[in-house]
């Protein structure tokens, strides 16, 4: 913890730009969302899960792509009321879903506590349902917690994010038990790796991938 006011300092300047609504890649097609409620668990029951709600799903995705004991990361859609909400819905904002990424990860590689620190490293949790030029609840910062265990890492930790002084406002990120997820439309999957060249990618991603390279190399793959 004694780093982390210098982290969210060097990360803060890469929350400026909006995730916005380009056209989709070539590879749009959609068909219904499918529910993923249940924890993924490989045969020894050595895996994990966590649902962190960032802002634009398609950076959050890239970034936690990168880190080591990561085995596979989606985006979709958590914490509102309708079931199976499309994209377009959950920008209207109507629907009360977070853009979010589920993270399936080995606790024996990276902690649930290694999450929380880069989770609330890559975004600004002190601006109430908004990052950057991305407005509306549904980019809110979030934390669906899956057990008990979460809850409380998660709400402590925030409590000495609060106390540390570590941001300039208080941390108001949700902590939510988890009800639903969402898998979003194929188009939004693996978004940065097989979108790289689209000028979102290469002017807003890639330079917050490469600042946190720089703060979180120690975690990277």
């Amino acid at each position: 913890m004694k780093t982390m006011a210098s982290i969210f300092l060097t990360l803060s300047s890469i929350l400026l730009m909006s995730c916005g609504n380009p056209q989709a890649s070539s590879n749009t097609s959609s068909g219904m969302n499918t529910m993923e409620t249940t924890m993924e668990k490989n045969t020894n029951g050595e895996l994990d899960t966590a649902i962190f709600g960032a802002g634009c799903f398609w950076c959050v995705e890239a970034i936690f792509q990168q880190l080591e004991g990561v085995e596979k990361v989606a985006s979709g859609y958590s914490g509102g009321a309708r079931e199976n909400p499309t994209y377009d819905q959950v920008c209207s904002g109507a629907t009360g879903h977070a853009e979010v990424i589920q993270v399936i990860y080995d606790p024996a590689k990276i902690s649930f506590v290694d999450l929380l620190e880069v989770f609330w490293g890559v975004h600004d949790p002190t601006t109430l349902n908004r990052q950057g030029a991305d407005v509306g609840t549904q980019y809110r910062s979030v934390i669906f917690y899956t057990n008990a265990d979460q809850k409380k890492l998660a709400e402590d930790y925030k409590k000495k994010l609060n106390a540390s002084g570590a941001f300039p406002q208080p941390v108001v990120t949700e902590i939510s038990p988890l009800k639903s997820f969402f898998v979003a439309e194929n188009y939004h999957q693996n978004y940065f790796n097989e979108n790289g060249n689209q000028p979102y990618c290469s002017l807003v991603i890639r330079p917050k991938l490469d600042k946190f390279k720089k703060v979180f190399g120690d975690k990277m793959k």
